[in-house]
C-alpha cells in the first residue's frame, strides 16, 4: 500500500496528540493519592456539634462518646441521677425489671425537661424478701453498699458532684435512707439527695379518676398501667390476676413491732391488689408526675449550693467540735 504525504503528516499528527493525552492522564493518575488522602483529612476533621437537647445530646449516660460526656457534666451542672430498680418477680403479668423500667421512664423524661445525665440501668438493691420466687436476684448487703458508695464516688471524680438517688423499688427505701444518712460519716467532696415525690393537685384529682382498685401495691394497677405505657408489649395480659394479691394478715396478731418476715407474711406471692387494669392513659399521668417533680429538683440542685455548703459547714465543725468558731 501506498502513503502519500498529507496521509503520513495526519498519521504522524494524530499520534502526537495520543501520546501527549497518555501523558496528562498519567499525571492525572499520579495526583489522585493526594487528593483522596486530602478529602480523608477533610471529612476527618468535621466539626463535632455543640452539647445541647436541640443539638440531640442524649441524657443517657451508655449512650454519650467520652467528648459528649465531658460537654454533658457542664451542660448538666454537675447534676446526674441514678434510676434504681431490681430484678423480682412482679406478679404473674409484668417482668422481673419493672421497677428499672419505670424508674428510667420517669427519669429520662424529666432529663428530657430539665438536662441532666442519667446513670446506666442500676438494679443493685434491697431484695431478700423476694429469694422464695424465681428470677430475684437478691445481692449481699456489702455488695450493695460498696457498689452504690463507688458508684457515686467515680461519679464524683468525673465531675457529676451532685448525685440524686431515685428508688423505683419499694423494698430499697430503708436502705437508702440510711445510705444517705451514712454520707455525713466522712468528708466527701459531693452530695447524695433521694427524691421524694410529693402530691399534685391537678395529676392526682386525674389519676383517682382512673384508678379502680381499693388495694394496689407491689404488681398492682399502678405498676401495671405504667408499664402498659411504657412497654405494653412486655405486659402479659392472658397472666393477669393468675395468682393472689390479697394480704393474707399471718402476722396481724403481733403487737407493737416489726419483722423482716412481714412482707412474706402478708404477700407470699410478691403480689398487693384486688383489682387490675393495663391503662396507658393512667400510666402516663403517673410516670410524667414523677418527672415532672424530679425535674424540679434537677432545676434547683443546678441553680443552688445550699445542700453543698451546709456539708461543707458541717465536716468543718464535726472536725473540731470543741474550738470550731
Amino acid at each position: 500500500m501506498t502513503i502519500n504525504r498529507n496521509t503520513m503528516k495526519r498519521i504522524i499528527t494524530l499520534s502526537v496528540i495520543l501520546m501527549i493525552a497518555a501523558t496528562l492522564a498519567g499525571q492525572g493518575r499520579r495526583e489522585n493519592p493526594a487528593a483522596t488522602v486530602k478529602q480523608s483529612v477533610k471529612t476527618t476533621e468535621i466539626p463535632v456539634a455543640e452539647p445541647g437537647i436541640a443539638q440531640g445530646l442524649s441524657c443517657q449516660m451508655e449512650e454519650l462518646t467520652s467528648p459528649q460526656f465531658a460537654k454533658a457534666v457542664k451542660l448538666a451542672g454537675g447534676v446526674c441521677v441514678i434510676p434504681i430498680g431490681i430484678i423480682e418477680k412482679h406478679a404473674t403479668h409484668l417482668p422481673l425489671g419493672t421497677d428499672l423500667f419505670e424508674a428510667r421512664a420517669s427519669v429520662i423524661m424529666a432529663a428530657e425537661k430539665e438536662y441532666a445525665v442519667v446513670f446506666p440501668p442500676y438494679y443493685t438493691g434491697q431484695i431478700f424478701e423476694a429469694k422464695h420466687q424465681p428470677g430475684t436476684i437478691a445481692y449481699s448487703n456489702e455488695l450493695m453498699w460498696k457498689m452504690l458508695e463507688e458508684t457515686c464516688a467515680e461519679l464524683s471524680r468525673n465531675g457529676l458532684k451532685k448525685i440524686i438517688l431515685f428508688n423505683g423499688h419499694g423494698g430499697s427505701t430503708y436502705f437508702l435512707d440510711y445510705f444517705c444518712q451514712s454520707q455525713l460519716a466522712s468528708m466527701k467532696d459531693y452530695i447524695v439527695v433521694l427524691f421524694q415525690g410529693g402530691s399534685d393537685e391537678k395529676k392526682d384529682r386525674e389519676i383517682n379518676a382512673l384508678k379502680i382498685a381499693s388495694l394496689d401495691g407491689h404488681a398492682g394497677e399502678e405498676e401495671t398501667s405504667m408499664m402498659y405505657f411504657i412497654r405494653p408489649d412486655l405486659v402479659d395480659k392472658d397472666a393477669m390476676g393468675l395468682e393472689s394479691g390479697a394480704n393474707q394478715g399471718r402476722l396481724n396478731a403481733m403487737p407493737h413491732a416489726f419483722a423482716g418476715i412481714h412482707w412474706y407474711a402478708k404477700y407470699p406471692n410478691h403480689f398487693a391488689a384486688d383489682k387490675l387494669q393495663a391503662n396507658s392513659e393512667l400510666g402516663e399521668l403517673l410516670v410524667a408526675k414523677d418527672a415532672d417533680q424530679l425535674a424540679e429538683l434537677i432545676r434547683y440542685l443546678k441553680t443552688n449550693n445550699t445542700v453543698e455548703q451546709l456539708q461543707e459547714e458541717f465536716f468543718k465543725r464535726s472536725a473540731d467540735p470543741i474550738n470550731y468558731k
